[in-house]
C-alpha cells in the first residue's frame, strides 16, 4: 500500500526574487520502508521533506498521506495530523534546554493523550534505554553532549508511535558510531513496525543500504533506485 502519493509537485521562493526550488516532483512510498533522499546541497532535497512534514504548505500538486490530500488544510488539522502520524528529527535537536530529557521526550506525548501520565513516562524511559541515554533521564537537556541530545530528540520523535519518521540530516552531526547506532534503530523500526522512514541524507552508506533512494538534482528528480 502507498503511504505516500507526491503528484507534480512545485514549489517558490518568492524572496529575494522567485525561483523555483522543486519542479514536477513525483513518486509514491509504500508503507514500512526505509527512503533516503540525496542531492548536493541546494537541490531541494530538504525542501521536499518540509513539505511532507506538512510543516511548509506553500506548493502546487498532490501530497497524500494515508490517503489524506494535505493540499488546502488548515494549519490546525495539519498540526493535529503531524502529532498523530509524524515524528520529525532535525539536524538540531531541538530540545527545550531547562527541561529534564525525560520531559522533553514526555511532550508530544502528553500534548497528543493517547495515554496516562504513567505510561507515557514509561513509554519515554523505554525510549530512552532502547537509545542509551537512559542514564540522563533526569538530568537538564542542556547538559547532555550533543550526541546525546540527538539520540533524546529521536526519541522525542518516537513517543507517539507515528506512521512516518522524517529526518533532515539525523546523523550529521554524530560521529560514526553514533550514526551507525541511529540508523540501525531506524532500520529496525521499518522492518519490525512497519514505520516508514524518509531520512535526508549526504552519507552514502546510510543511502545504499536504505530500501529505496530518491535522488534530486536543480529540484528535479533525476534517479529513484532500490537500496
Amino acid at each position: 500500500m502507498n503511504l505516500i502519493s507526491v503528484k507534480h509537485v512545485n514549489k517558490y521562493f518568492l524572496q529575494p526574487a522567485k525561483m523555483q526550488v522543486l519542479n514536477d516532483v513525483s513518486f509514491e512510498i509504500e508503507k514500512g520502508k526505509f527512503v533516503a533522499i540525496t542531492g548536493k546541497s541546494g537541490s531541494g532535497k530538504s525542501t521536499l521533506l518540509y513539505l511532507l512534514s506538512t510543516m511548509d504548505t506553500a506548493f502546487e500538486g498532490s501530497i497524500r498521506i494515508n490517503q489524506e490530500e494535505m493540499q488546502g488544510k488548515s494549519n490546525p488539522w495539519l498540526a493535529d495530523f503531524r502529532n498523530h502520524h509524524i515524528g520529525f528529527v532535525f539536524q538540531f535537536h531541538y530540545l527545550l534546554p531547562e527541561f529534564s530529557v525525560l520531559k522533553n521526550v514526555m511532550l508530544p506525548a502528553l500534548k497528543l493523550r493517547r495515554y496516562s501520565s504513567s505510561e507515557i513516562e514509561h513509554r519515554a524511559n523505554e525510549l530512552l534505554k532502547l537509545l542509551g541515554v537512559a542514564d540522563q533521564a533526569h538530568k537538564r537537556a542542556s547538559l547532555l553532549s550533543g550526541g546525546q541530545q540527538q539520540r533524546v530528540a529521536i526519541a522525542r520523535a518516537l513517543i507517539n508511535e507515528p506512521l512516518i519518521i522524517m529526518g533532515d540530516e539525523p546523523t550529521g552531526n554524530l560521529d560514526s558510531h553514533n550514526a551507525a547506532v541511529v540508523f540501525d534503530l531506524f532500520k529496525k523500526l521499518s522492518a519490525e513496525n512497519g514505520q516508514t522512514i524518509l531520512m535526508v541524507t549526504h552519507d552514502e552508506d546510510i543511502a545504499k543500504r536504505s530500501d529505496r533512494t530518491i535522488h534530486l538534482t536543480d529540484g528535479k528528480i533525476d534517479e529513484v533506485h532500490l537500496g
